[in-house]
């Protein structure tokens, strides 16, 4: 790990905010702050990074779009940082890398340029951008966003269990000759 740069730092349009993150290096994962989830993307050099967006929209729709967190099927794209972050913000966010072992820089972007304008399988749980740019960078795919989301699910059915059951249990008591 490179311990001369933090491995988070803010990058923004917006002037209000500074810019802390200084030039991301080739292999760095980038964080793209949405408005509803948060957009991952892999750091190539000269200004490029590699993303997934969905198949069925333009590259340009496809940069923002919430789309991309319910399609099946993703296209692995080589793009402009600036055009695929747009108005949004984004920060160098190599999280992982206390847990995790980078491959070496070459082996990530050769893996990455393999993959370009490839059609992949997309699923927001278990294969989705934070999986594929991991799986580039670590050798393996991981998703802090996935597993907040399907502990989320995971609260959200065990609630909908409890107040079925509590109901179940209401009812019949209701329902009681005495």
């Amino acid at each position: 790990m490179d311990k001369q740069r933090p491995n988070f730092a803010m990058a923004s349009n917006d002037p209000e905010l500074p810019d802390l993150s200084g030039d991301p290096q080739p292999g760095d994962l980038i964080e793209i702050f949405r408005p509803a989830y948060q957009h991952w993307a892999l750091y190539l050099g000269d200004g490029y990074i590699i993303n997934l967006t969905p198949v069925d929209e333009s590259q340009a729709a496809a940069m923002s779009s919430v789309k991309s967190v319910f399609s099946r099927k993703a296209v692995v794209r080589m793009q402009l940082l600036k055009e695929v972050v747009g108005n949004d913000s984004y920060r160098i966010n190599n999280k992982y890398d206390d847990n995790h072992t980078p491959l070496p820089i070459c082996e990530i972007i050769q893996r990455a340029q393999v993959l370009i304008d490839q059609e992949v399988s997309y699923d927001l749980l278990g294969s989705n951008c934070e999986h594929f740019v991991t799986l580039l960078r670590y050798g393996e795919g991981v998703s802090e966003q996935a597993s907040r989301a399907i502990g989320a699910i995971s609260l959200v059915t065990a609630a909908a269990s409890a107040f079925s059951v509590l109901g179940l249990i209401n009812t019949r008591s209701r329902n009681r000759p005495f």
